[in-house]
């Protein structure tokens, strides 16, 4: 059991499981499109994804304490190294508008994580944009909706139609309502000064706010021009889904509830697209 929950822990911490629910989702909007299975721009979403959490997460702790790493961290450094180098591999197999596309993003990962930018503009001692108020879940949103939408739709030239915008915005309120399990669980350790939305409205005004924009994520297939009955029950169904794991997200959840089971759900919803396809 200990080994198991050793590796589950690995999996986690290295970035592996949020990789492949970006990479879901990619994959998700090629279905949605019918466009065919990418495996370039979908194997370089991967290895970036892990990529660019690693260095969010452990740029901090690898530059002050590299002599002294925790065998756990050198681990995820190495594994990391060599994601990046498979990344470079799939991104010369990327066309140069989606490279210039993904250059864009991959600024915003760097200024998301790396303290450059003028102190004055923060409430704290930190300088990067995970640090500006209130902004951290709409950063993070925009950046996954970037890269799981118009990435695999840009690398395959395929025309910016009406329809990929409602995607896009669905895209958008899916991660927002994914981020809110995570800022209640993280309620009593997020400093004041984020001004998470858990902060400023409390637990249960951030459900109802969750609620409403599954609501929104789940009416806005009535605007797209290829809707069929198939897509509205998969999306009933995995509205209905978040819906519960919304309902049941408390400040004191376990480990697993958010890193491991709210993650999940863009993978479910892959699954689930396979299975009726």
């Amino acid at each position: 059991m200990r080994v198991l929950k050793t590796i589950l822990d690995f999996y986690i911490n290295s970035s592996i499981h949020v990789a492949l629910a970006v990479y879901a989702l990619s994959w998700v909007t090629l279905l949605q499109l019918d466009i065919a299975y990418d495996k370039n721009v979908l194997y370089f979403i991967f290895f970036s994804s892990v990529t660019g959490y690693n260095f969010i997460k452990y740029f901090g702790l690898a530059k002050f304490h590299h002599r002294s790493l925790a065998n756990w961290l050198k681990a995820i450094q190495i594994f990391s190294l060599m994601c990046f180098i498979v990344l470079c591999y799939y991104a010369l197999q990327l066309n140069m508008k989606t490279l210039l596309y993904v250059g864009a993003f991959g600024l915003a990962t760097f200024l998301y994580a790396i303290p450059i930018v003028p102190k004055k503009i923060f409430l704290d001692k930190h300088q990067n944009l995970r640090s500006i108020s209130g902004l951290k879940i709409y950063i993070i949103a925009l950046i996954w909706t970037g890269v799981t939408v118009f990435l695999p739709v840009i690398n395959n030239a395929y025309d910016i139609t009406d329809d990929i915008i409602i995607i896009a915005v669905q895209r958008f309120l899916f991660i927002l309502v994914l981020m809110l399990p995570f800022e209640i669980r993280d309620l009593s350790y997020d400093s004041l000064r984020l001004a998470t939305i858990p902060q400023k409205i409390g637990i249960k005004k951030t459900k109802i706010v969750g609620f409403l924009l599954l609501f929104a994520f789940f009416l806005l297939d009535y605007f797209k021009d290829g809707i069929n009955s198939k897509d509205v029950m998969i999306t009933i169904v995995i509205t209905t889904i978040s819906v519960l794991f919304l309902m049941f997200s408390k400040e004191n959840q376990n480990k697993y509830y958010s890193a491991f089971w709210v993650e999940s759900l863009p993978i479910l919803w892959l699954v689930i697209l396979l299975v009726l396809s």
